[in-house]
């Protein structure tokens, strides 16, 4: 009994001192960011101390430490009343019914917030930032190949609409096809050069490659305009009538009898990336059962095993790149289209550091975890702007909170979508010949 209350003060007393070096930390840490700031008096600019944002941070840190930390860890407080473990993946059904919920709130936000143009514009982006987390997810959730450059491909996607409609006159619905296949000709000549690289090697190549597209944009003055970028670029219109306010062309609201209004223009653009978004995903979910996307899942547990089997590596990375490249092309030709103005600064490598991680926090493999996992990435900032010079300290801490409680993504999907035991759970197949039915 002794020797068990002589364990116990010791791993409490590690606990203890653990604890007092976090917090330790933090007021090092904190010192420049909370405890001192810059005010403007008198036209100069003096420091001012706010020592009880530090020590209260530092307390705050000491107990989620000591006290709260262990229980994610550890499971001590998670664990359930019953030996029998419970399984914490939702249920398809679950995941279903969340996957509904969400798509009737993304159909009515027009309608409930018809007359509030911010919400409908960071709904548009939310859309924008999934469908490029499902483009990646393809590459890195199914496929498993470490893709940093993913932005390169939103740009070429961007670009190829700028271009397209500007230099050439192309229309909206013209460039969508164009574009998206120019951005999976790029995916095929980036996975092609990788087809040995995995890895760390993989994610250094697919970094460059990202660069060298950013780096083209601002030196290719003639086609690109350089780091001023491209300006004017056509919205889309509604089958060929424009959404503008003269009166000598036929537009939008006088074919339907209706005063001009900048929202048309803004709910119509919404309306149509969620059709592309929700088709983009039936596909998705489609490929996933087809051969091709068992290839990939079977290539991302185990690329020496596909090889053994028989199946073209080659063309599964190939695929993969393509498809992926493709999705991230569409995504880029709806932000110029929405922007009206596109430049190199909006395709850095932070753009690709945000897309992989929606895809990491949603969990690798999942279209609906990809959408959470935006909803959250965009919204925090956006909710952070009372924050001011601490936004991104407070998403930052957000983001490191939820990775403790869900190291694995907020709906994590590793698990095939066809596997030998959902075959025998629907009956497809028998015990007896399950081995010929998986040949």
């Amino acid at each position: 009994m002794s020797d068990m209350n002589t364990t116990s003060k010791d791993d409490m007393k590690a606990k203890f001192v653990d604890a007092a070096l976090a917090a330790l930390m933090m007021l090092i840490v904190g010192l420049p960011l909370l405890g001192l700031t810059t005010v403007d008096s008198g036209g100069t600019l003096q420091v001012q101390t706010r020592w009880s944002w530090l020590f209260s941070a530092a307390a705050s840190v000491f107990i989620f430490r000591a006290f709260i930390l262990k229980w994610f860890i550890r499971g001590e407080k998670l664990k359930p009343a019953s030996s029998e473990q419970v399984d914490a993946t939702p249920t398809p059904r679950a995941t279903t019914y969340l996957g509904f919920a969400l798509g009737v709130v993304a159909i009515g936000i027009p309608f409930v917030f018809f007359d509030n143009r911010y919400i409908i514009d960071v709904s548009t982006t939310v859309l924008i930032y999934v469908l490029l987390g499902w483009g990646l997810n393809i590459v890195v959730g199914l496929a498993g190949l470490l893709d940093l450059g993913y932005v390169a491909f939103y740009a070429v996607g961007a670009y190829s609409y700028a271009v397209l409609s500007t230099h050439f006159d192309f229309s909206f619905w013209l460039s969508i096809p164009m574009a998206g296949a120019l951005a999976a000709i790029f995916g095929v000549l980036l996975g092609y050069p990788t087809l040995r690289l995995r890895g760390d090697y993989l994610a250094i190549v697919t970094l460059g490659f990202g660069e060298i597209i950013r780096i083209v944009l601002i030196n290719w003055t003639d086609l690109t305009n350089g780091p001023n970028g491209i300006t004017s670029i056509p919205r889309p219109s509604f089958f060929g009538l424009p959404f503008s306010s003269s009166e000598d062309i036929n537009t939008f609201s006088s074919f339907f009898g209706l005063d001009y209004s900048v929202w048309h223009r803004t709910v119509f653009l919404y309306a149509l990336i969620l059709v592309m978004a929700v088709t983009i995903n039936l596909v998705v979910l489609r490929l996933r059962h087809l051969p091709i996307g068992r290839a990939w899942e079977a290539m991302r547990e185990d690329e020496i095993a596909c090889k053994a089997l028989g199946i073209n590596v080659t063309n599964v990375k190939l695929s993969a790149f393509a498809l992926g490249a493709m999705v991230g092309g569409i995504a880029g030709i709806f932000f110029a289209a929405r922007q009206g103005f596109i430049s190199p600064e909006s395709f850095t490598f932070g753009e690709s550091a945000t897309i992989l991680a929606i895809v990491v926090l949603g969990g690798s493999g999942s279209q609906l975890g990809v959408v959470l996992a935006a909803c959250l990435l965009v919204l925090l900032p956006e909710l952070g702007r009372s924050f001011a010079e601490y936004r991104m300290l407070v998403f930052g801490a957000a983001m490191v909170v939820i990775m403790i409680v869900k190291p694995s993504g907020l709906l994590s999907q590793r698990k095939s979508t066809i596997s030998v035991e959902k075959l025998k759970q629907g009956g497809i197949v028998q015990s007896t010949n399950l081995k010929g039915a998986c040949q």
